[in-house]
């Protein structure tokens, strides 16, 4: 997925928005990172997986999108 198309500033921007996305490191949740993020949204994304997540984490940072990250089960009580 390419974000050097996206705009920074316009009628789909993201700018100044956060968002929070659970399950960030892989599938439908990992797109939805990078596309929140693409459009100038902040994220923070969590997952179980320490490993996955950082390697997404530095991929993110190489596209400079504005993404965070924990390692964490939502669902655990």
């Amino acid at each position: 997925m390419s974000t050097s198309s996206r705009p920074e500033v316009g009628r789909w921007s993201l700018a100044g928005a956060t968002a929070l996305v659970t399950g960030g490191s892989k599938g439908i949740g990992r797109a939805i990172v990078e596309e929140l993020a693409s459009f100038g949204a902040t994220v923070h994304t969590c997952a179980r997986n320490e490993a996955t997540l950082n390697r997404c984490l530095e991929e993110w940072r190489a596209k400079k999108l504005a993404v965070t990250v924990s390692v964490r089960r939502v669902g655990a009580r």
